[in-house]
C-alpha cells in the first residue's frame, strides 16, 4: 500500500525505556530450526514481523505445526532432522532474503522438490552466491536468468549431497547458514571459510540443539546429524539493528536519554556500538547476561557531540544493515564519514547507497556516494523538510524517520515497509515525541 507518513521535528529530548522488539535473524531460525527438531519448542520474545511470518508459514508448509499463542509467543513443532515433509504448495519467502537463502540450504538435500517465490523486491536480488556452493555439493537448484533469480526450483537430490570446503568470497552469515544446514545431511565433513567472521546466530543455536559445530579463526565446521535435540524454550533477545534507530536518534537529539531493554549484543553485531562509540557516542552496557547462548544488556545511551570517523570492509559483516542508520548519525556528526566496503548494499532490499545519496539528500546536501561507500559531510545543524521515498526498504523508511525527527520533519513515502522487521516503530517514535 503507498502510505505517506509524515514525521514531525521533535522539539525536545528523547525520554524514557524501550522494549526492542526481537531479534529478526534469531527469530528467523528459532522457527526454522525447531521444526527440524521432533519435541516441542516454546518460542518467546518473537518477531512478527512480515518476513518472520513468511518463515513460519514456509515451515507450516513443509510439515511443521506452529502455533501462536500471541504475537510473540510460537509452540513450534516439527517430525525430525529427516522429517520434512514435501510441500503441496509453493513456498512464498516474501521480502525475505534470509528465508529464502537459509530454506534453499536446508531443502536442497531433501528427496522432493520444492519451489520458492517472493515478492518483487527480492525477485530481483540474485542468489547465486547461495546456489553455487550448494551446486559444488550436489545440489540441483533451477532458476531464472542463470540460475540467479526467483522463482527458484529445488529439485530432488539424486543421491546424497557431499559435503565441501567452500572459500566464501564475502562474509555472509546467510551463504554461510545455508551450506552448513546443507551439511547437516550431506556426507562427511562441511567447511565455510570466509574472509572476515560474519553473524554467528546460526552456529550458537546448532549448538543450542545439540549439533556441535568446530570453529577455527574464520572457519565453521558441522558433520551429519541424525537428530536435533531441541532446548524446551528459546527467548529470542531484542534486534540490535532496531536498537539502532533509537541509539542515533538519543545521540543526535540533545537532552535525550534512552534506556534500550533487552537488546542483543553477539559480538558478530556490534559494529554500531563501536562506530558510535568511535564517533563520541554516550553508550553504556547495563545487565549483561545471556540467554540461549546468546548476549544480551539494557543499553543506555544518552545525547552527545558526535564526530566524522571512518571504517570500511573489515567491520562491515558487524554492522552491515546499520549503515543508513548510520550515516544519518554522520550528518549531524562534526566533520567527515567515510564508509568504505559497502558493496554489499548495493545489492539488498534496494541499492541501499544509491537510496542514501538520493534521499537523504533531499534533507541535506551532504552525501557523497561512491562506488563501494560513502563520504558523509557533517555538522549539519538543521535539516530542511522534504517528501522522500523509502523504495519498499524498512531500513531506509526508518533511518529517514530518525532524520526527520532529529531534523524539520520529513514525509515517507511507502513508509508501511517498516512491518518487515518492526511494525510498532512508528508507534514507538509517536510516544517519545509527545
Amino acid at each position: 500500500m503507498d502510505i505517506v507518513r509524515e514525521i514531525k521535528a521533535v522539539g525536545h529530548g528523547l525520554q524514557g525505556e524501550i522494549q526492542i522488539p526481537g531479534d529478526k535473524s534469531i527469530s528467523h531460525r528459532s522457527v526454522m530450526f525447531a521444526g527440524l527438531a521432533d519435541q516441542p519448542v516454546h518460542i518467546t520474545n518473537f518477531l512478527p514481523s512480515a518476513d518472520c511470518l513468511s518463515t513460519a508459514a514456509c515451515m507450516e508448509k513443509l510439515g511443521a505445526s506452529v502455533q501462536r499463542l500471541n504475537d510473540t509467543e510460537l509452540v513450534v513443532t516439527g517430525h525430525g532432522l529427516h522429517g520434512l515433509q514435501e510441500p503441496a504448495g509453493i513456498l512464498d519467502a516474501g521480502n525475505s532474503g534470509t528465508t529464502l537463502r537459509l530454506m534453499m540450504g536446508m531443502l536442497a538435500p531433501q528427496p522432493f522438490m520444492s519451489v520458492f517465490t517472493g515478492d518483487a523486491s527480492l525477485s530481483r536480488r540474485p542468489m547465486g552466491r547461495v546456489i553455487k556452493p550448494l551446486e559444488l555439493m550436489g545440489g540441483q537448484l533451477v532458476g531464472r536468468g542463470g540460475n540467479r533469480f526467483l522463482p527458484i526450483t529445488v529439485l530432488p537430490a539424486k543421491k546424497r549431497l557431499q559435503g565441501i570446503r567452500y572459500e566464501s568470497p564475502v562474509a555472509s552469515a546467510q551463504v554461510k547458514s545455508a551450506v552448513l544446514l546443507a551439511g547437516l545431511f550431506s556426507e562427511g565433513r562441511t567447511t565455510v571459510v570466509e574472509p572476515y567472521t560474519s553473524r554467528d546466530h546460526t552456529e550458537r543455536m546448532l549448538a543450542g540443539f545439540g549439533i556441535p559445530v568446530e570453529r577455527e579463526g574464520t572457519s565453521v565446521s558441522v558433520l551429519p546429524a541424525e537428530r536435533f535435540a531441541a532446548p524446551e524454550e528459546i527467548r529470542v533477545p531484542g534486534d540490535i539493528s532496531s536498537a539502532a534507530y533509537w541509539l542515533v536518534a538519543a545521540s543526535i537529539i540533545e537532552g535525550s536519554e534512552l534506556l534500550l531493554k533487552n537488546v542483543g549484543i553477539n559480538p558478530t553485531r556490534t559494529g554500531i556500538l563501536d562506530v558510535l562509540q568511535a564517533m563520541g557516542a554516550d553508550i553504556t552496557c547495563r545487565q549483561e547476561r545471556e540467554s540461549g547462548g546468546e548476549k544480551t544488556a539494557d543499553l543506555l545511551v544518552r545525547s552527545a557531540k558526535l564526530h566524522g570517523t571512518s571504517f570500511g570492509a573489515e567491520i562491515m559483516p558487524r554492522l552491515i544493515d546499520e549503515i543508513p542508520a548510520i550515516a544519518v548519525a554522520a550528518m549531524f556528526a562534526e566533520g567527515d564519514t567515510v564508509i568504505t566496503g559497502a558493496g554489499e548494499l548495493r545489492v539488498k532490499e534496494t541499492d541501499r547507497l544509491q537510496a542514501i545519496t538520493d534521499q537523504f539528500n533531499k534533507l541535506a546536501d551532504c552525501i557523497e556516494g561512491q562506488a563501494d561507500g560513502l563520504v558523509i559531510h557533517g555538522g549539519k545543524k538543521e535539516l530542511r523538510k522534504a517528501q522522500c521515498f523509502s523504495y519498499d526498504d524498512h531500513r531506509i523508511a526508518m533511518s529517514l524517520a530518525v532524520a526527520g525527527a532529529a531534523g524539520a520533519g520529513v514525509s515517507i513515502e511507502r513508509a508501511d515497509c517498516v512491518n518487515i522487521s518492526y511494525p510498532s516503530f512508528y508507534e514507538t517514535l509517536g510516544d517519545l515525541a509527545k
